[in-house]
């Protein structure tokens, strides 16, 4: 088997994921999975469209990943890997399209407007 290569995009996170056969060992910014996403939301979230095909021990998994933060980190991931999975078999297109896993997100945060505070806070209006 080649090496699958997929990006995944969240907000401003950019994950480029890099699949190969192997054992299950999932590297992220050349750290363990675990020590780059302490909480277990985040890992399940890395994790799920590989449990939900049934492939969550069968590669080695790369991921390069920069921008936004965290969770954006980890849903750019999320998107990458099912990207991926529907590459190796069609059949997981089936399961992981109905989760809503092969979706890109467009929300975006909205730009600051001049003589505004933030996107759509004013500021403080004085009468007198």
């Amino acid at each position: 088997m080649d090496v699958i290569h997929k990006i995944g995009r969240r907000k401003t996170a950019v994950a480029r994921v890099y699949l190969a056969a192997g054992t299950g060992k999932i590297t992220v910014n050349k750290k363990d999975m675990t020590d780059y996403f302490s909480t277990g939301t985040l890992q399940y979230k890395v994790n799920q469209p590989l449990v939900m095909t049934n492939n969550d021990g069968n590669f080695d998994i790369t991921v390069n990943v920069y921008g936004g933060g965290i969770t954006g980190q980890a849903e750019a991931i999320r998107l990458a890997l099912s990207r991926a999975m529907c590459e190796i078999d069609a059949e997981n297109r089936l399961i992981l399209k109905p989760e809503g896993l092969l979706t890109r997100d467009p929300r975006m945060v909205e730009r600051k407007k001049f003589g505004q505070k933030k996107a759509r806070k004013k500021f403080q209006f004085s009468k007198r």
